[in-house]
């Protein structure tokens, strides 16, 4: 049977925008913030200490004798503070952290309130019922980019964008901090507004919901709502930690709602929106398969009226996986286990597989080497990403995965063409990394992309150099067009980590090796010089090497030879 979070995570992508998210107290419990209740208890004990006297054991009981009426949330705030202001300041130091408590992480989204956002920013949650006061859900939608809807009253549900229309709208059913209408007391929780309770009706009737946090044992008019709908058209699931109450018992069995046992709301969130984006990561329909983004790529160089064209299609794509690898999907803070390291190997290889056709196909074809411009500004893009404060070494290596891609799958089609001034330029181009320090565009890549993080993948974990194998391993069948024999591949492979050796060492003394030091029995001047040389040609077409890498000097050349050499041998022990 397949787990209820599967379950849902399943509906979730297959009918985007069809699940509300009904919160309760639970969820904002573990940011600090208290409930209604809690607020209308602590104004009490203050009230009682400003008149001397001790109103516990039964504070609500202390009330009710020295003031004749029992003690409500707005009864409470107009007695001690009578202007708008007044009670601002009041409330803030219930619902919004000091500078101490927000390093603590208190009174400020938790990662279920950004989890939510993240479900609101794929379209997979449209709608957000909340019974709390505090503004976190606001707030972690705002820091998402999303203006929501917010309905805390009754008459500001007439003036609301219509639910199907609107991008993400959170109703706040006993109200906002701020407002002195909110519903706290029993008495209060008894009945709703009709136009609540109307706006209610259409929410359970038409929208699956996925509840946590709530208890349903104080909120009498919220469960008379939920059991006036008859409708069962999209599943209910209740998130349970620890025992149900009664009345959440009696409302699962109603609704015939699938209880979800959880560990927290932090970790229920975080869990479901992870596989709800890993679904639509493999699922997500792509405008150009390989396939046909080849053809265009073709069609785009065929004559020079298609350059605009080229340009942007390849821009655009490249801004497209940006924006996926620097998503929230993939964040690059702290360290994550070596599945989730596993899995952004694959995501990337996936992601950026469109692109890398694209431009192997460009530099396979482009004779006369009209877009190379064009190329340039492509490979920045992917390389120049968004700055950061902080991020984790590994995982930010990791963003320059699809750049690392595509200089290798266009280098290899270059080489396999002799278009070796091409490749010098491209290699020479200038990056800025995070740290403001310039570098040339493939020193910035290799340095940034460490090795030893694809070692955590199966059956790498003995490769002597393991992100060679990756790639040697994953773009082939994306040069298949280009280089159709295996032989040819590996010929072509070999001889581009080469020339990217030799350049590497003369330019910036990095003597990085490739398969080529282990592919024979044993490197040599001699076994490295025929890789350069392709087969049937003379030796002396390695003259081109020197012109183009070397400025034309033999010295420099034999240096570099002699230092990638060295580093040959070691990479074989």
């Amino acid at each position: 049977m397949i787990e209820p979070l599967l379950s849902l995570a399943m509906s979730m992508h297959s009918n985007p925008g069809v699940y509300a998210v009904l919160l309760g107290s639970g969820v904002s419990r573990s940011a600090g913030i208290p409930t209604g209740w809690e607020v209308v208890q602590d104004l009490v004990r203050k009230l009682a200490i400003m008149h001397g006297e001790d109103c516990e054991p039964d504070w609500e009981a202390w009330f009710t004798s020295k003031f004749g009426q029992e003690p409500t949330y707005s009864g409470l705030l107009d007695a001690v503070a009578k202007s708008q202001a007044e009670r601002s300041r009041l409330l803030s130091a219930y619902f919004e952290p000091t500078d101490n408590e927000r390093e603590r992480g208190l009174k400020v989204p938790t990662a279920a309130h950004h989890a939510i956002a993240r479900l609101v920013k794929s379209g997979h949650v449209k709608l957000i019922l909340t019974t709390n006061f505090d503004r976190l859900v606001e707030q972690a939608l705002e820091a998402a980019g999303i203006a929501a809807t917010v309905i805390s009253s009754p008459d500001a549900i007439d003036g609301a964008m219509p639910l199907s229309h609107g991008r993400c709208t959170v109703v706040k059913l006993h109200g906002d901090y701020l407002d002195i209408r909110t519903k706290n007391t029993p008495v209060e929780l008894q009945s709703y507004n009709k136009k609540t309770d109307k706006l209610l009706d259409r929410i359970f009737d038409e929208f699956g919901l996925i509840v946590c946090g709530w208890s349903a044992e104080w909120d009498t008019a919220l469960r008379k709502a939920i059991q006036r709908c008859k409708g069962r058209r999209f599943t209910t699931y209740w998130t349970v930690r620890g025992e149900l109450m009664a009345a959440a018992k009696r409302l699962i069995e109603l609704r015939g709602a699938m209880a979800l046992n959880i560990g927290s709301a932090d970790e229920f969130f975080l869990q479901l929106t992870e596989k709800v984006e890993a679904l639509a990561v493999i699922d997500r329909p792509h405008p150009l398969s390989a396939k046909v983004a080849v053809a265009e790529v073709k069609k785009y160089l065929s004559e020079p009226k298609y350059r605009i064209q080229l340009h942007d299609t390849l821009l655009q794509e490249a801004g497209r996986v940006v924006e996926e690898i620097t998503s929230e999907r993939y964040p690059v803070g702290k360290a994550v286990n070596e599945d989730e390291i596993i899995k952004r190997i694959n995501d990337f290889e996936v992601l950026s597989e469109v692109l890398v056709s694209m431009m192997a196909t460009i530099c396979y074809w482009d004779a006369e080497s009209r877009h190379t411009v064009t190329w340039k500004k492509t490979l920045d893009r992917l390389v120049n990403l968004p700055r950061l404060q902080q991020w984790h070494r590994v995982l930010r290596g990791l963003q320059y995965y699809p750049a690392c891609r595509i200089l290798y799958a266009s280098g290899i089609t270059a080489v396999a063409t002799d278009r070796l001034t091409t490749l010098s330029s491209l290699w020479a181009g200038a990056v800025v990394l995070d740290v403001d320090t310039n570098a040339f565009l493939l020193q910035g890549v290799l340095e940034r992309l460490s090795g030893d993080v694809f070692k955590v993948l199966p059956d790498y974990e003995r490769c002597r150099l393991p992100r060679t194998e990756r790639l040697f391993e994953t773009l082939r069948n994306v040069l298949r067009e280009f280089l159709p024999t295996n032989d040819a591949y590996e010929a072509a492979f070999d001889r581009y980590e080469l020339l990217q050796s030799l350049w590497l060492v003369d330019q910036t003394g990095w003597a990085m090796p490739g398969a080529f030091a282990y592919r024979s029995l044993r490197p040599s001047m001699d076994s490295m010089l025929a890789i350069l040389t392709k087969r049937g040609e003379s030796p002396n077409s390695g003259e081109e090497v020197v012109k183009v890498f070397f400025g034309g000097k033999q010295t420099r050349f034999e240096q570099a030879m002699i230092s990638v050499l060295k580093a040959a041998e070691r990479a074989r022990w």
